[in-house]
């Protein structure tokens, strides 16, 4: 073996372990969206592989029926933040004894094997195998400290992770009792209209402006939790949110005298995140587009929405087309970044969040049966409930909440 060789491999090895080192470190420690190029690649490889595995499998076992097909590709999905996480843990740790490999290479008789077993023996603190001279220990050392801290960080970093996942899915599961599953906008406010709570929804709007805060900060720190789903398949966090913000620029929009002012934080928190979390995905960004921006949603689907709201006869200071330029100053805001986060994250399909590339149907609403002691089957209370848009996936529900 050419001595030119092993040092060509020295120096390889060296920048094998820096490099790693680094994307270990931009990952796990810094509390920052600085995810390394290493954790991106990963991330896409193991997504597209869900993707291909899931479509398979619905062909195979979803028989036609949407739903079913979607919570076949749905479940595959659910793998992906946990895979790609232990797929970059199984790369940094190949990568680190790769390196510290070649960085043997040198001073050990037997070749690169025998470096490898060295290697392997240090960083997993085995002790089987070691050279026993003074630069190659000193390897050995850091090899050890290397296995040791990568292990550490990690242990460190799933509760971390999984505190700020379950922060997230505890007002996203109590949303559906508001707005459905899947989440869609009108029906929040036709849900508390209906029940009598509308003067809930201050409090709603606060709480969901903290959330917003919250997954905010979570998901550019931690931008492997935008992998991770919901347990529900027909619940999502984006799609939730971007309900809550319809739901605050349809009241905005259409009584314009209410008290409004939770509503307008809430957007404007609600949007916030939606911008730090386009900027960690390396999504296009408009920091002050204008109130007469176009939007991809039409008035066609705006009325749908509208429709929802006169089932139920909630309160509307303002016509449908004198609210609609009012609403669509609110939603040129966070649309397309919340459209283009959703199909990103392969989310649930709802009302009014925009086509998956991975799924382009649309998913209704349910909404349960209204059953009283005078009327046990609900029979008398299904009002032919309009849906969020013109796409609809399996029998429509048509029974009012």
């Amino acid at each position: 073996m050419p001595r030119m060789l092993v040092w060509i491999g020295f120096c390889s090895g060296l920048f094998l372990v820096l490099g790693t080192s680094f994307s270990l470190f931009r990952t796990l420690v810094v509390p920052r969206d600085l995810n390394s190029r290493l954790g991106r690649a990963v991330e896409r490889g193991v997504r597209r592989m869900n993707l291909a595995v899931g479509h398979r499998l619905a062909q195979a076992l979803g028989g036609g029926d949407l739903r079913r097909t979607y919570e076949i590709k749905d479940r595959v999905l659910s793998f992906t933040g946990p895979g790609a996480l232990l797929t970059l843990l199984a790369v940094w740790q190949i990568s680190l004894v790769t390196g510290y490999a070649l960085l043997l290479w040198p001073f050990v008789q037997g070749g690169f094997p025998e470096a490898l077993r060295e290697s392997g023996s240090s960083f997993f603190t085995l002790g089987f195998d070691n050279t026993g001279s003074g630069l190659p220990t000193v390897i050995d050392f850091f090899a050890a400290a290397a296995g040791l801290i990568t292990v550490a960080l990690l242990i460190a970093y799933l509760p971390t992770l999984y505190s700020a996942f379950n922060r997230r899915e505890t007002l996203v599961t109590t949303l559906e009792s508001r707005a459905g599953a899947p989440a869609w906008g009108p029906e929040i406010l036709a849900r508390h209209h209906m029940v009598g709570l509308t003067d809930a929804l201050p409090a709603f709007y606060a709480d969901w402006e903290r959330w917003a805060a919250d997954v905010g900060e979570g998901h550019t720190n931690y931008p492997i939790l935008l992998r991770f789903r919901s347990p529900n398949p027909y619940r999502s966090w984006i799609v939730g949110l971007l309900a809550v913000l319809d739901s605050a620029a349809i009241l905005l929009a259409f009584n314009p005298s209410s008290p409004s002012s939770q509503a307008r934080l809430c957007l404007r928190m609600g949007f916030t995140a939606l911008r730090d979390i386009g900027r960690a995905l390396r999504l296009e960004v408009n920091e002050d587009p204008r109130p007469d921006d176009p939007i991809e949603m039409t008035y066609e689907e705006f009325l749908h929405g509208v429709q929802r709201l006169e089932v139920v006869n909630f309160p509307m200071e303002r016509s449908p087309e004198e609210a609609w330029p009012h609403f669509r100053g609110w939603r040129v805001n966070y649309e397309s970044l919340a459209y283009a986060v959703a199909d990103r994250v392969d989310a649930t399909p709802g009302p009014w969040s925009g086509v998956r590339s991975y799924f382009p149907h649309q998913i209704e609403p349910r909404r349960p049966v209204d059953r009283r002691p005078d009327d046990p089957d609900g029979s008398t209370r299904r009002t032919g409930v309009p849906t969020g848009g013109p796409q609809r996936v399996g029998t429509p529900d048509t029974t009012s909440p």
